[in-house]
């Protein structure tokens, strides 16, 4: 079981970059993370990491033996899924990530629950508004509310998300109401955008009688984290693009107001990704039912 141990901590390091990524992922120290992958090297007798202060990057041999030992470890972990598929009893290890806000309120509040119906899974869950590259980190599964593009993914809708724009009152006030797709882009209004490397969310595609307009918005504030977008909306700087599922407490309690309610967004699509390899995993459609049904659950809930 150690030489096992010591080829998973080898991957992760390969796929993380460094051992304090690889030894928290695994709930090790990079002490012990570097002891194994030693251990590893000397059993092999190659070197298999050129090491820097920052970074760990395979050598040859470490790229060669990075192929063959993630077919061992998948291998064995398709094993391990078989028999628990026949005996009702799945255990292990789920990577999951989901956007912040989002995560933080459907996804990481329900993880307990679940924990305690199947003590034997463990679920490791990493919350970011970025598009978090699934088969590159390893990822089981994501989460994701947007316009979903991973073709090369297996994905399962759970619902369409409504989305609309709004922002407060005091920012109407102070700006103007905008009455036209037109007015908005003219008026040069402040439209708080999501950005990071690869966000398409400055562009926005509204609803028109003629079919969806795409309008390359702009304004003075932006973020990689939707709830800041969202503290900002509230504290009147400008006009926010939100599932209407997040928004509408705050419309029903007038902290906000609809803007173009005429010209809505197009809706997210709500759905979990995941690799071809993991459709059969039973702890994987376990985890994915459970979260499915109390994500729909809760977002009617929030609109009402």
């Amino acid at each position: 079981m150690s030489y096992f141990e010591n080829i998973k901590v080898f991957l992760r390091v390969v796929e993380l970059g460094n051992l304090s990524a690889a030894g928290r992922d695994l709930r090790i120290s990079p002490a012990v993370a570097s002891n194994r992958v030693k251990e590893l090297e000397k059993y092999l007798g190659v070197r298999l990491f050129n090491r820097t202060t920052r970074q760990l990057t395979p050598t040859e041999h470490g790229k060669i033996f990075y192929r063959g030992a993630g077919r061992i470890i998948q291998a064995v972990e398709d094993a391990e899924a078989s028999i628990a598929s026949v005996s009702g009893q799945p255990k292990g290890v789920i990577r999951v990530t989901a956007p912040l806000g989002f995560g933080r309120r459907f996804i990481a509040s329900g993880i307990p629950e679940f924990h305690e119906q199947y003590p034997d899974i463990e679920v490791r869950l990493r919350l970011s508004d970025h598009n978090v590259d699934i088969l590159k980190e390893s990822i089981d599964l994501a989460f994701r509310l947007g316009v979903i593009e991973d073709s090369s993914l297996r994905m399962r809708g759970i619902m369409d998300c409504d989305r609309v724009l709004c922002a407060s009152p005091d920012y109407i006030k102070k700006a103007g109401m905008p009455e036209s797709i037109d007015a908005l882009l003219r008026d040069d209004h402040n439209c708080l955008l999501l950005r990071f490397p690869g966000s398409s969310e400055f562009v926005w595609s509204l609803q028109t009688p003629e079919g969806v307009r795409k309008v390359e918005v702009s304004g003075v504030f932006d973020s990689d984290d939707g709830d800041v977008l969202m503290e900002w909306a509230l504290a009147g700087h400008g006009i926010v693009n939100k599932p209407r599922f997040e928004v509408q407490r705050f419309i029903n309690s007038g902290q906000l107001v609809t803007v173009l309610p005429d010209n809505p967004p197009v809706p997210a699509k709500l759905a979990v990704i995941f690799p071809h390899k993991d459709f059969q995993d039973p702890k994987l459609r376990l985890f994915i039912d459970f979260m499915a049904a109390r994500c729909q659950k809760m977002i009617r809930a929030a609109l009402q």
